[in-house]
C-alpha cells in the first residue's frame, strides 16, 4: 500500500495534470468555433466545384488531346494516397482515424496487385504509415508553421502533386481526411481527385437541366484546363479546412473526457488517503490507551 507521502503527492500531481486538459479544452473549443465556421463556408464552393467538373467530365469527348487531369493516364496501377493529418497530438482518435481509413483502401490496392505510394500531409500520420509502408512515402509536407489553413497552403500542395502526376509518377490520387459532423462526430473520408470522377450513373446523378445543350465560350478543352488544377487545390483547401475543425472539436472532447477522468481518479485517491490516514491515526490511538491500561 502506497503511503501518505505518496497518496499526498499523486493526488497534486493528478490536479496539475486536469488543470492543463481543462485548460486545454477551452482553448481548443475558442479555436473550434472559427475553424467551424470556415470548414462550412468551404463545403458549398468545394462541392459546387466537384459537381461541375464531373459535369463537365461527363459532356466531353475524352481524346488524346483531353486534359490529363480529366482522361488520366489510361491506367490504374499506380495510386498515390494523400493522407491528410495534423501535426499535434492528443486529440483523440481523430488522426489515427484518417490513417485507418487510408490503410484499409491500401491494404486493398495492394491485394489488387497496384502499387501504392503514400504523399503525408501533417506529421501525425508518418509513424504508423512508415513502419507497415516503410518505402511508399514519396513526399512530406510540413504544416507545423500554418497557423491558420490558407489557400496558398493547399495551392501549394497541389501544385507538387499535379507535377508528379504529370511526370508519371502515379495514376490515380486519393485524398483522405476527416469530414467534421460535430465535436463529437468527425468522419474519415476517402475521395479521387486525379483524374476527375465521372459520376454515377442513374437518374439521381443527372441534376434537372444537364441535358440541356450548353455552348462554352472558349472550348470545353480550354476551360477544363485551367479549372482541373485548381480543382485539385479546391479539394485540398477543403480537406485542411474539415481537418482543423476536426482535429479541435475531437480535441476538445478528449480533453473534457481527461478532465473528467481526472476528477474521478482525485476522488479515489482522496478516498484512499483518508481512510489510510484514518487507520493510522486509529493505530496511533490503540497504541496510546493500550500503553495508559498498562500503566
Amino acid at each position: 500500500m502506497a503511503s501518505l507521502k505518496a497518496l499526498k503527492g499523486r493526488i497534486a500531481s493528478v490536479k496539475s495534470t486536469q488543470k492543463i486538459t481543462k485548460a486545454m479544452k477551452m482553448v481548443a473549443a475558442a479555436k473550434l468555433r472559427r475553424a467551424q465556421q470556415a470548414a462550412e463556408a468551404g463545403r458549398p464552393y468545394a462541392q459546387r466545384m466537384e459537381q461541375v467538373m464531373a459535369s463537365l467530365a461527363s459532356k466531353v469527348t475524352i481524346s488524346p488531346q483531353s486534359p490529363k487531369l480529366l482522361a488520366g493516364t489510361g491506367a490504374e496501377q499506380t495510386h498515390l494516397l494523400v493522407v491528410c493529418t495534423s501535426d499535434r497530438g492528443l486529440a483523440g482518435a481523430f488522426n489515427s482515424n484518417i490513417v485507418r481509413a487510408a490503410r484499409r483502401v491500401a491494404d486493398d490496392l495492394v491485394r489488387q496487385g497496384r502499387t501504392v505510394h503514400f504523399y503525408l500531409v501533417g506529421r501525425k500520420g508518418r509513424a504508423v504509415i512508415a513502419r507497415l509502408y516503410p518505402r511508399q512515402i514519396v513526399a512530406e509536407h510540413d504544416t507545423s508553421g500554418m497557423k491558420f489553413a490558407g489557400f496558398s497552403d493547399a495551392q501549394a500542395i497541389a501544385n507538387d502533386i499535379v507535377q508528379r502526376f504529370h511526370n508519371g509518377q502515379f495514376d490515380v490520387a486519393h485524398l483522405f481526411y476527416a469530414h467534421f459532423q460535430s465535436a463529437l462526430v468527425q468522419e474519415p473520408v476517402a475521395q479521387q481527385i486525379i483524374p476527375v470522377p465521372m459520376p454515377e450513373a442513374g437518374p439521381a446523378a443527372a441534376p434537372a437541366g444537364a441535358s440541356a445543350a450548353i455552348e462554352y465560350e472558349p472550348d470545353e478543352e480550354e476551360i477544363l484546363a485551367q479549372l482541373l488544377p485548381r480543382n485539385v487545390a479546391v479539394q485540398i483547401f477543403r480537406a485542411l479546412l474539415e481537418n482543423a475543425a476536426s482535429e479541435q472539436g475531437s480535441r476538445m472532447t478528449a480533453m473534457d473526457n481527461a478532465t473528467r477522468n481526472a476528477g474521478d481518479m482525485i476522488n479515489r485517491l482522496s478516498i484512499a488517503y483518508n481512510r489510510q490516514r484514518q487507520a493510522a491515526i486509529t493505530t496511533e490511538l490503540v497504541e496510546i490507551i493500550s500503553g495508559a491500561e498498562a500503566l
